[in-house]
């Protein structure tokens, strides 16, 4: 098979955090990943199924791991050499030993002949063929899974991220059923490759346990913010959304998404403030003024109120201080854009009681009522992602798509897609390209994504 692998190597992922520090993205020119020929991951198991996959988008955690800019955090939880490649939709693939298996736990069946699937890359429990499962699987919320380096495979949080089920860019990957969601016929591969991050976004959205009349900021209009963005519209309508866009199509996207009010992100405080009618307190310069840090739009000075629920999506320290700014007391702020290590001040985040709220995967979402009580219903949040897809045309993200063979071209456009226009870049599995004659990613060309 054909891969983009990524080893463990010190100098070469040290190489890749200072080639960025020039260039968002250049990492892969430096870096430990490589374009390889090499042999197809074995099934772990008979119930196992073997996937090509036909798209597979890249995100923030991709991009920080190949730019050398991943958090330490992860180590006990990743194994190498690991192919990257979690937002995925691949064909099934007919195996004799998997042939005419259905599975209760999967949408798809594997009945002799291939059907187009996306995957849930989380590998938990089931998955890893522990049983009893742990608390936090038995509840549905499979992110949270206490065994993600224990059972029948090596360690990895997801699938693009262990050894041995290898990921989506690759000609080749293994998947458990439990793993696998059937894509409607009527469905284009380019919305379905949305669906995973659509679910990150679906479960941020739960997280904030909105209200009807409440104020909503949203940091960050990438792909995530935007997906975010949707997925209050959908399941949080009675909200008002606040959404800070840097680039003119990131604005145009956010109002046919339905946001209340869309800002450049240095607006987005006074965007918060005439929504909810707060003031400013603030520290003010010798000649009177208040001062800002022009960091997304925070300042020195603060609100006495503010959004309701501010959601982070970026995960930057800037990010994570405008949120705090922007977040009235006893609000809540929630962390869907993964973090690093940041220095932060978190006074305000004593002085004004503020919630602060990780959102990292999906699972089984619990909905609430006006009042912040849970409903008693249950959903899964893959299920919710399909309704989202589908309803919002979120296939129109998908900006462009590139061959495994021009990885360093692909990389350098999600790293910039903002400031080229661009949303979601991924890579096209669906027509194999002829092998290069070198080993690593190239990009001697001029880009020609196809759109």
């Amino acid at each position: 098979m054909r891969a983009l692998r990524f080893d463990r190597d010190v100098v070469r992922f040290g190489a890749a955090r200072l080639a960025s520090g020039l260039r968002p993205g250049a990492g892969s020119r430096w870096g430990p990943l490589e374009l390889v020929t090499d042999d197809e991951p074995d099934l772990p198991g008979p119930d196992w199924v073997r996937l090509s996959p036909r798209l597979a988008g890249i995100c923030g955690s991709d991009l920080a791991t190949v730019d050398g800019r991943s958090s330490r955090w992860f180590e006990p939880i990743v194994s190498f050499p690991f192919v990257p490649g979690h937002e995925v939709v691949a064909d099934l693939v007919p195996d004799g030993s998997t042939a005419a298996t259905t599975d209760a736990t999967t949408d798809a069946t594997v009945d002799g002949a291939s059907s187009r699937v996306v995957l849930e890359p989380v590998l938990g429990c089931v998955t890893r063929g522990i049983s009893p499962v742990c608390p936090a699987c038995a509840d549905g919320r499979l992110g949270n899974c206490e065994h993600l380096a224990h059972g029948d495979l090596d360690a990895g949080l997801q699938t693009g991220y262990c050894c041995d089920t290898g990921g989506g860019w690759s000609t080749s990957m293994v998947a458990h059923p439990s793993q696998l969601h059937a894509v409607p016929d009527d469905m284009p591969d380019q919305a379905a490759v949305l669906v995973e991050p659509t679910a990150c976004a679906v479960h941020g959205a739960m997280r904030a346990r909105v209200r009807p009349g409440d104020t909503v900021a949203i940091i960050g209009a990438g792909t995530l913010g935007l997906l975010t963005l949707a997925a209050l519209a959908r399941f949080a309508p009675e909200c008002s959304t606040v959404i800070g866009a840097k680039h003119p199509h990131q604005r145009d996207l956010a109002r046919a998404l339905g946001a209340t009010v869309v800002c450049e992100p240095g607006e987005l405080a006074r965007a918060v403030r005439r929504r909810t009618g707060t003031q400013v307190l603030g520290t003010r310069g010798t000649n009177g003024t208040r001062s800002t840090n022009g960091t997304h739009g925070a300042s020195t000075s603060r609100l006495t109120g503010g959004a309701a629920v501010t959601i982070d999506c970026v995960g930057s320290a800037d990010s994570l201080a405008t949120a705090l700014a922007i977040t009235r007391p006893t609000g809540r702020v929630v962390m869907i854009g993964m973090p690093g290590v940041l220095r932060a001040d978190l006074t305000p985040l004593w002085q004004r009681e503020i919630e602060l709220v990780g959102a990292y995967a999906y699972g089984t979402e619990h909905p609430v009522d006006a009042e912040g009580a849970p409903t008693g219903e249950s959903r899964r949040t893959f299920d919710m992602a399909f309704e989202l897809v589908r309803a919002a045309d979120l296939g129109r993200l998908v900006s462009a798509t590139y061959p495994l063979e021009r990885a360093d071209d692909a990389i350098a456009h999600a790293a910039e897609a903002g400031r080229r226009g661009a949303v979601k870049i991924a890579f096209d599995l669906r027509q194999r390209a002829p092998r290069p004659t070198s080993t690593r990613p190239t990009s001697t060309r001029p880009p020609s994504a196809r759109n």
